[in-house]
């Protein structure tokens, strides 16, 4: 048990198998300026550049002793290779989609580009799994990240006539997410093949612009056919509070949903009732950005006592989070197994 790689504790808590200690598992990212500077790869050049990328990415297991790679730092890589106005940033920020002037603005025009895989956006992350798989073979776990239709379909339509088109013509966009669905599949599949054990799927049907409902009428039934044609363990990821939609999350078959730090620990493991593995939930801009080492600690406990499977921050860490508050959370792990035992 204690000569568990860092690949074998992550994929045994989805396989349900013993483990030597819970798992940090970020589903997405924790590239920070301090470790930029630490491998000289810096944003908007590692998100552009595969052997960057990959260089920054396997910070996350050599540097703060994660049990993953997630070499995919943003939620914009599909939508630059759809046509999409990109903004990159320097390094110190995040690149993102230039939303003023939406690209598509019906189901007809959705379309998946034929060199859609060959783009420099989407083929840097395939050619960095491919590279951190061939440096790591099986020690590391490698979290890929495919954009779920929802997250999509704010890039290509615009998050406001995507929003108004939910009310005004369901059908039409229920016909929009099921053809985004098939880029999602697309680019999963590829990552998968390239060396990915595990997807993440950001979809962000996020309790600030949506509600529960909405989850249950356009996005349960997708995500359960996601899982069906996605052949690793899919971590969902959605912002924000999400306890009320947790029920439909815990009904979709996927593997795990990462959850923000808006929701309780205990209240999350208590709603999901078994159905679902939780992956969370430390606090990203006070707690990992501003507070202590000690702070981080007393997160990772109370996720740990309520009985979360996997421990990361909730979502993209701030990029001048300091890195002695990421190396806080495995040794509270560490700290708390010692103190309490697996359970």
């Amino acid at each position: 048990m204690s000569n568990l790689t860092s690949k074998e504790r992550v994929m045994n808590v989805f396989n349900d198998l013993p483990i030597d200690r819970p798992p940090v598992c970020n589903p997405t990212n924790v590239a920070s300026v301090e470790l930029m500077d630490l491998v000289d790869s810096y944003f908007p050049e590692a998100h552009r550049n595969p052997e960057l990328n990959a260089r920054l990415a396997s910070t996350g297991y050599t540097e703060l002793g994660y049990d993953c790679i997630t070499p995919y730092f943003s939620i914009i890589q599909e939508s630059s290779a759809l046509g999409c106005e990109m903004q990159w940033e320097q390094k110190d920020n995040w690149p993102t989609v230039r939303m003023t002037n939406p690209i598509w603005k019906n189901s007809s025009d959705v379309h998946i580009p034929s060199n859609f895989l060959d783009h420099q956006d989407t083929k840097v992350i395939l050619d960095s799994i491919k590279e951190i798989k061939s440096e790591f073979k099986e020690d590391v776990a490698i979290v890929g990240k495919t954009m779920g239709p929802w997250t999509l379909a704010y890039h290509v339509f615009g998050v406001e006539p995507f929003l108004i088109g939910t009310v005004d013509d369901p059908k039409e966009t229920m016909k929009c997410l099921h053809k985004l669905k098939e880029i999602t599949i697309l680019f999963g599949k590829a990552q998968i093949e390239a060396g990915a054990d595990i997807l993440t799927l950001p979809d962000h049907a996020t309790g600030d612009l949506v509600s529960a409902e909405y989850y249950r009428k356009f996005l349960l039934e997708m995500h359960q056919e996601l899982k069906e044609e996605l052949p690793v363990p899919i971590i969902l990821h959605i912002c924000g509070n999400t306890i009320d939609r947790m029920p439909y999350i815990a009904e979709t078959g996927l593997a795990a949903f990462h959850f923000d730090s808006k929701n309780d620990p205990q209240e999350a493991m208590d709603t999901v009732n078994g159905g679902i593995k939780l992956v969370g939930n430390i606090n990203n801009p006070v707690t990992l950005y501003s507070k202590k080492p000690e702070d981080v600690r007393k997160e990772v406990y109370t996720a740990l006592d309520a009985g979360v499977q996997m421990i990361a921050p909730e979502c993209a860490i701030p990029l001048k989070t300091k890195l002695e508050n990421l190396l806080a959370i495995p040794k509270a792990i560490e700290d708390w197994v010692a103190e309490h035992g697996l359970h």
